[in-house]
């Protein structure tokens, strides 16, 4: 009774109609297949860009992305329905393996080449590319002297500005952070009183670029550990399917793929082997 009362409140009707057309746009455009239980998420994200393009239904909005006339709101559309979720040192354990295991192995490989390429695929706001680079300058001292880029990719355009700035609220990321939180980050004064920004040195390390995963992939040489975290898990199994192969195909033999812990190629493809806790590299 209470949810059929609050839907008869809505500014906008909303039938199931529209939720399956509005989901099948977001599979489309995105390659994430929408729950269910997203319906009131659709809702109340995709209402506000009715109102601010003066639409009165849900059908209408469909057929003003369906014509495909704007790409300023089919970006706002991508914008709304993708989910960011992210902090420093999230799965601290991929870190640890990253500065103990991985980093040595391939600072004695690359001695000489010493290059290395590191990618951050559904970055958001930039917590888990400006994780990586503290790793590297805390793991390799001398990582100036190397060839090393972090490559920090995400759908959100908006979110992907957020990272890029690399400002964040010291209340939220203390905690995380701790003794870090002075050596790599400088305090706002002022206006920005509250407020940390990421230090040059690290940002430096970072490329941000806007990408969608289901469309093609741009680059041409492979990455030594790519960091896919908690971002499959919105995809159905034969596009999960499809991008661990994919993401091997960006990986040398003995290449490391991190993934979240709700995440698995072990029934997908056999291009990878399991070597730690949502830890695998690649193997065919």
């Amino acid at each position: 009774m209470a949810t059929a009362t609050a839907r008869k409140a809505r500014e906008f009707n909303f039938s199931e109609k529209d939720f399956e057309q509005l989901r099948e746009l977001v599979y489309r455009h995105t390659g994430i297949r929408m729950a269910d239980n997203r319906r009131d998420l659709i809702y109340g994200r995709l209402s506000r860009r009715l109102r601010a393009l003066g639409l009165t239904s849900f059908s209408d909005y469909c057929r003003y992305i369906e014509e495909g006339d704007d790409p300023e709101e089919l970006e706002a559309f991508r914008n709304a329905v993708t989910t960011n979720l992210t902090a420093f040192f999230r799965e601290s354990h991929h870190f640890d393996y990253l500065a103990n295991e991985l980093l040595p192995q391939l600072s004695r490989q690359k001695r000489v080449e010493r290059r290395l390429r590191i990618w951050s695929a559904g970055c958001s706001s930039g917590e888990e590319p400006y994780t990586i680079a503290m790793v590297l300058h805390e793991a390799l001292p001398d990582v100036h002297g190397w060839d090393a880029r972090i490559l920090a990719t995400d759908l959100d355009s908006a979110i992907l500005q957020k990272a890029r700035e690399g400002v964040y609220d010291i209340q939220a990321i203390q905690r995380a952070l701790g003794p870090r939180l002075k050596r790599w980050f400088l305090r706002g004064t002022g206006p920005f009183k509250g407020k940390a920004r990421v230090k040059k040195e690290l940002r430096e390390l970072i490329d941000f670029q806007k990408m969608n995963l289901m469309e093609p992939w741009p680059w041409k040489e492979p990455f030594d550990a790519i960091f896919c975290r908690n971002v499959l898990i919105y995809f159905d199994k034969p596009t999960q399917q499809k991008l661990f192969d994919r993401f091997a195909s960006f990986l040398p033999l003995q290449g490391h793929l991190f993934i979240g812990h709700s995440e698995s190629p072990m029934d997908l493809t056999d291009r990878f082997e399991l070597i730690g806790q949502s830890i695998y590299r690649r193997v065919k």
